[in-house]
């Protein structure tokens, strides 16, 4: 596909900085799958380059192949002009190539010194403990990354766990960082702090920044290369085009604005007065919770993983045990089990759904009639025995993954084998087939492209619209304050403020997540 003007410009222009990294022809392919078509990519020194596309579009295996982790079926790696083949990820640390993964890989259990020497030991860099705290003081101060060597990682913060992960990289003095959503655990301080520290490193280094975050792309990228389909699209100068054009580039069609109607408040649905529970012996997860839902609004949960979140959700589904009171519709739920709650009308959207939300070797067909009132619906009693009807369950799913708009070539495919927003769909298909009244949303949109995650988004808002009541916990600030009638803000599992959208700045939200002192409350 012929690059734009932009793009011609923006290469020629680069010919005049050093080029770290450059990747001619690169495809890969899995099976019959297509992963990387003849992609090029280049990275140079003193730039921030944003890597764009939908799941599936290509850039996790190109990256993947960039640190070592694959080997291209064709296509050539150069390094600083030598050509190389990468044969384990150790390989590109030592060629200067080094990599912050979504997924932190640190050891809880030890201090960040220990986590550091670690990761330093296998590539042949050992240096005596008194040594290495003394590198991390200084390279943290240096680039305001500052953390405590002797801290254990286990009581550290997320945003101080991303730091260890960048200072582990950088202890290895790399030429290149690649950085994998980034900001997905940080709160907005904390996005500007690591803004601050990525143009710092900028100066001798060249990033690679892969967010599904249009506007921090174009706030932290100098450039943004666009794959679709696994072939490149387009590059664009991030300050010579738009979140617009971006992501129309990304989907391959225009993605019209997503705009929240106006609430309106209906019957009371759930209510939580002073809930607490502990996640080990004496260690509180939840602390003197109170909050309410309403049918037909949507109360969003802001705050960083890991300060209660998920026992606020297990608590509500039935999956933990508590102190204080909760009720559905006016009914103690006490002694009501997670089948039960499910009856009454309450669903649960889990965080990982790959484990928790289908069973991944069974058919999208299996996975579609999971529930209780589904499964009624496509059966069919022969003597005693009630059995599955497969005509009317083939009927039921092909309806289903029509109306969900669910990319598949039949109901008969593993539901492993979809994307990560396929499943996705899947699962509020399954969901709304059983007619909720409450929904539990475990971060919806974790890991989608900007195309899956709008359709998440208006599919909630039209679940809001008839009258579901949805309990939103993302660490996504931005999708939480877009979708929220209310939101409400946890830190280390007690509600610190409670506000609806508008009423205080993105600077006291992130404070408040941070667990600052509690921000003045809204009524229900």
């Amino acid at each position: 596909m012929p690059l734009s003007q932009d793009s011609q410009n923006l290469n020629h222009t680069m010919k005049t900085r050093e080029t770290l990294v450059e990747m001619k022809g690169i495809t890969k392919a899995f099976g019959s799958v297509v992963a990387n078509d003849h992609v090029d990519f280049s990275l140079d020194k003193g730039e921030i380059c944003a890597l764009l596309g939908e799941n599936g579009a290509g850039k996790t295996t190109l990256m993947k192949i960039l640190v070592g982790l694959y080997l291209p079926d064709s296509g050539e790696i150069r390094v600083k002009g030598e050509r190389i083949s990468f044969r384990s990820p150790a390989d590109a640390i030592r060629r200067g190539i080094g990599m912050v993964h979504q997924i932190f890989t640190l050891d809880e259990s030890l201090t960040v010194c220990e986590n550091i020497r670690l990761g330093l030991k296998p590539l042949g860099f050992w240096l005596n403990i008194e040594e290495t705290k003394k590198q991390i003081v200084e390279l943290g101060g240096r680039l305001g990354l500052e953390v405590d060597p002797n801290m254990q990682v286990g009581k550290l913060s997320e945003g101080q766990k991303q730091r260890v992960e960048i200072l582990k990289i950088l202890m290895r003095n790399p030429d290149v960082i690649i950085l994998d959503e980034p900001t997905s655990v940080l709160t907005p301080i904390e996005v500007h702090q690591l803004f601050s520290t990525l143009n710092r490193l900028k100066e001798t280094k060249g990033i690679v920044f892969i967010s599904h975050h249009l506007d921090e792309v174009l706030e932290i990228a100098s450039r943004v290369q666009v794959l679709r389909d696994g072939r490149v699209v387009g590059m664009r100068l991030a300050s010579r085009t738009s979140k617009e054009e971006l992501a129309s580039m990304m989907v391959g069609r225009e993605i019209p604005e997503f705009s929240a109607t106006a609430a309106s408040k209906g019957t009371e649905l759930l209510r939580m007065e002073n809930v607490s529970c502990e996640v080990e012996r004496g260690v509180t997860a939840l602390k003197n919770v109170s909050l309410t839902i309403y049918s037909g609004e949507i109360v969003g949960v802001a705050g960083v993983s890991g300060n209660g979140q998920k026992e606020l959700s297990d608590i509500i589904v039935g999956l933990r045990k508590y102190v204080g009171r909760l009720f559905f519709e006016g009914k103690d739920l006490a002694k009501a089990n997670v089948e039960s709650r499910l009856k009454m009308g309450v669903a649960l959207i889990p965080e990982n759904r790959m484990e928790a939300g289908i069973l991944p070797d069974s058919s999208i067909a299996d996975n579609l009639i999971l529930g209780s009132k589904k499964r009624s619906e496509v059966t069919r009693r022969a003597l005693f025995v009630e059995l599955l009807d497969r005509e009317k369950v083939s009927r039921c799913c092909q309806e289903l993954i029509s109306e969900y708009e669910i990319k598949t070539p039949s109901e008969k495919l593993p539901a492993r084998l979809l994307s990560g927003g396929n499943i996705q769909k899947l699962l509020l298909a399954r969901i709304l087939s059983e007619q909720p009244k409450v929904l539990i949303a475990e971060q919806p949109t974790r890991g989608l492209d900007v195309a899956a995650t709008d359709y998440v988004h208006r599919k909630l808002q039209e679940m809001r619209m008839k009258g579901i009541g949805i309990l939103l916990i993302s660490e996504d600030l931005g999708e939480v304050l877009k979708l929220s009638d209310r939101v409400l803000v946890m830190f280390r599992g007690e509600l610190t403020g409670q506000f609806r959208p508008g009423e205080v700045s993105l600077e006291e939200i992130g404070l408040r997540m941070g667990g600052a002192q509690r921000t003045r409350e809204t009524g229900d």
